[in-house]
């Protein structure tokens, strides 16, 4: 009964702890989707690609959001810049996206639109315009150039955004910069990336995953490994999201690295991991695996779960470190703190650990409110030299094509937007502990959007 009383009094002095209804326009309204375009994309950082994918000059990528194509490019070694990817011209695109592909990618010495041929380096100035003398010297630098877009880059991450008057990236970013800037995550790369089209809202995509509360019930499968209680807390634009542990446990137990509980939780850490790795095939690595197996011939029987877990993780630390793989160095109080995963205000989310990563981003595919463009990538920390060459891989909403767990929570998302629609829906109720940050999001969003703000209930 105590430790009831002391959950609910630490979850009443915390933001946003009141129980509130948000209302289903977010999620459904065709004129909500609209107005996005202007009040909300238009005006954030949105992250658009890995450094580590135009590591030379000349090399570009793209990036869409509803009527906004987008083309960052390095110009130097040390600079990248991104423009709207438009001719000042006629308004032809000048780079194409290849059809069924996530975006555009590749390396010019200069964009030339297909249409008349201007052309453009790759600091988006004219360098060419056929027949020029037609315009009787009206034409000039300003107003043949490309339009710029703010780029910043952190983590490893490459970011823009199009509103000439925004904040700096890092400033927009905090506390969440500071936060998960100790597991130096620009270190990792990728190992696998996905993404398609899926039936339901961005936001139902991106509630998918920021919470807890739905494991016991979406993935009964891990229920026998121990309770995925988790708690989460509103961090001003951002939130983030961990796991309780017992008082005695080391604080890792709060984030990604933990063990399962049970009679022998050796073992039981050992079928853990080996099940996320073959039926998630995320939040764990190879050398983790192997640690969680060796565990029952290294420890002997009835070790407590404390040094269970101390030893799992430095034993798979030694193994990486033997490889030419090295973890971030980050004291346990800071893994608890800084929990499972950070969602990045308006549609990323990190999923953090020392030495790898799950990441998910939603955005609108057009303006149907029911569909978006949903993706997930993993990454973790390679020998140098030894990283995988990968791709964007289109892959429908399916357990084939993702994994079994995965494919578990995309059945709840087109589920949940077809319930949305019911007359009998009466907006969602979010757990006040749990689900703390679907509540933070949409704080945020109608401070954007001038509507649709979590109502306290009554």
């Amino acid at each position: 009964m105590k430790k009831a009383e002391d959950m609910q009094e630490t979850m009443a002095s915390e933001p946003l702890s009141e129980a509130v209804t948000i209302g289903p326009e977010a999620y459904v309204s065709e004129d909500y989707a609209r107005a996005e375009r202007d009040r909300l994309w238009r005006k954030v950082w949105l992250r658009v690609g890995r450094i580590e994918e135009i590591p030379e000059v000349g090399q570009f990528l793209s990036y869409e959001v509803l009527d906004d194509s987008i083309v960052v490019v390095r110009t130097a070694a040390d600079k990248l810049k991104a423009f709207h990817n438009v001719c000042p011209h006629r308004g032809r695109r000048l780079v194409d996206t290849p059809k069924g592909a996530r975006n555009a990618c590749g390396r010019r010495q200069q964009f030339v639109c297909g249409f008349h041929g201007w052309r453009f380096n790759l600091d988006g100035e004219n360098t060419h315009i056929p027949h020029c003398e037609d315009w009787n010297g009206t034409l000039n630098a300003d107003n043949t150039r490309l339009s710029e877009v703010n780029v910043d880059t952190w983590s490893g991450w490459v970011f823009i955004n199009m509103d000439p008057d925004c904040e700096p990236l890092r400033d927009y970013l905090e506390p969440a910069a500071s936060m998960l800037e100790p597991f130096e995550l620009h270190r990792m790369r990728y190992r696998w990336r996905k993404w398609g089209i899926f039936d339901c809202n961005w936001k139902v995509a991106l509630e998918a995953f920021n919470e807890t509360y739905h494991v016991q019930t979406t993935h009964p499968e891990f229920n026998k490994y121990g309770e995925f209680r988790g708690w989460a807390k509103a961090q001003g634009r951002h939130s983030n999201i961990g796991y309780e542990a017992p008082k005695d446990m080391d604080e890792n137990q709060k984030a990604k690295l933990r063990i399962a509980s049970g009679t022998d939780p050796r073992v039981a850490t050992a079928e853990m991991q080996l099940y996320t790795w073959e039926k998630a095939n995320t939040n764990t690595t190879e050398t983790l695996v192997d640690a969680a197996r060796r565990l029952v011939d290294e420890l002997p029987e009835g070790t407590p779960g404390p040094q269970v877990l101390q030893h799992w993780l430095k034993s798979a630390k030694e193994r990486d470190a033997a490889r030419g793989v090295h973890w971030a160095e980050v004291d346990p109080a800071h893994v608890g703190k800084s929990g499972t995963a950070w969602q990045i205000f308006p549609n990323f989310q990190i999923g953090h650990a020392v030495n790898n990563m799950l990441c998910y981003s939603a955005r609108p595919y057009g303006y149907d409110p029911n569909k978006c463009i949903f993706e997930a990538a993993v990454y973790q920390h390679y020998p140098e030299g030894e990283e995988p060459v990968t791709e964007w891989e289109y892959s429908p909403a399916t357990e084939e094509a993702w994994s079994y767990v995965l494919g578990q929570d995309f059945s709840n998302m087109a589920a949940v937007q077809l319930g949305m629609q019911s007359a009998g829906f009466r907006g969602t109720q979010p757990n006040p502990y749990m689900e703390r940050s679907t509540v933070n999001l949409h704080k945020n969003l109608a401070e954007y959007m001038g509507t649709g703000a979590p109502k306290p209930r009554r």
